[in-house]
């Protein structure tokens, strides 16, 4: 597995992360697995959040593996807070309260990364900056990250913060690329033209932030998955032609094509079956030509200007 940096910080973590918010379905013999496995396979990072089957997710996995210190140093973790009985809470009692029960949960001492779960209108960012502080000096979070947020979102933490914001975890897949799009439709007057995130690509790159890209394998807002799926046959029929050449998987190739893009994305991948996790973490090394890249772009449904 190849491995990459995490914005400016000294963390270098495996290219494809774990996303664990389906790890509260299963045993804790198959969660241990599922982790086991991972971590075999260089995917030594994953990712959480308070809510994730209600924090459910974050026990199974710290019960699976029998939480040690020798077990902690062998991986990286990432967990998220904000959302709060169907609202969004940035404020410091909530962001304090929800990373100490998140480390209850985890049965560690600190996670790698705390990201706030999509913005909050009403978040006050002298609160915020107050709790990160907080959390850095008693070593309860290395690094800091946001999800979901937009550049002037972004500066205006920034504005208060003393700590980096080294993460923006992002939609993007295959079959959503608005954050592409745009860039590629400059001074057009039709809809993949529309900026709708204030550029943040290019932002990101520019700032050092690497994007965490969440549900690689969706089209559209949580409507389903593209591969394999018999809505989508061009896409589907590139896939499948490039899997046979390169000896892998579909999935493998819709995952090469997000670690392609010279952003360094981190793609999000959710699967809890360990064969499918071991099918497409091959993607690490499949480096995709720029002329596949733009084919399997144009076979998603989209045209070049």
């Amino acid at each position: 597995m190849n491995k990459i940096r995490l914005g400016t910080s000294d963390l270098e973590v495996g290219e494809i992360s774990l996303g664990c918010m389906r790890m509260d379905k299963l045993s804790k013999k198959d969660a241990k697995h599922v982790i086991e496995n991972a971590i075999d396979l260089g995917v030594n990072f994953f990712d959480h959040a308070d809510i994730y089957g209600g924090g459910k997710s974050e026990e199974i996995f710290a019960d699976a593996i029998d939480m040690n210190s020798s077990v902690r140093e062998k991986m990286f973790i990432q967990t998220k807070c904000g959302i709060n009985n169907g609202s969004f809470d940035f404020s410091k009692e909530h962001i304090l309260d929800s990373v100490d029960g998140s480390l209850k949960r985890l049965k560690t001492d600190y996670v790698d990364t705390l990201l706030l779960h999509r913005p909050d209108t009403l978040m006050e960012p002298e609160e915020i900056a107050e709790a990160f502080t907080k959390l850095k000096e008693t070593g309860k979070v290395r690094h800091f990250g946001v999800s979901n947020q937009n550049p002037m979102q972004v500066e205006l933490l920034k504005k208060y913060l003393k700590q980096d914001l080294i993460v923006n975890q992002l939609q993007l897949s295959l079959m959503f690329t608005p954050m592409i799009d745009a860039g590629l439709n400059v001074n057009m007057q039709h809809d993949p033209a529309i900026v709708r995130d204030s550029s943040i690509l290019e932002y990101s790159r520019l700032n050092d932030m690497t994007i965490q890209a969440w549900s690689p394998f969706q089209y559209g807002m949580f409507k389903g998955v593209f591969v394999g799926n018999e809505k989508f046959p061009e896409v589907n029929a590139k896939l499948k032609e490039l899997a046979e050449e390169k000896g892998v998987t579909d999935s493998a190739i819709a995952i090469a094509w997000i670690l392609r893009h010279p952003a360094k994305i981190q793609p999000v991948v959710g699967t809890m079956n360990p064969q499918r996790l071991s099918d497409i973490a091959k993607a690490s090394n499949i480096e995709l030509t720029r002329q596949e890249w733009y084919e399997l772009y144009r076979a998603a449904g989209n045209q070049l200007p």
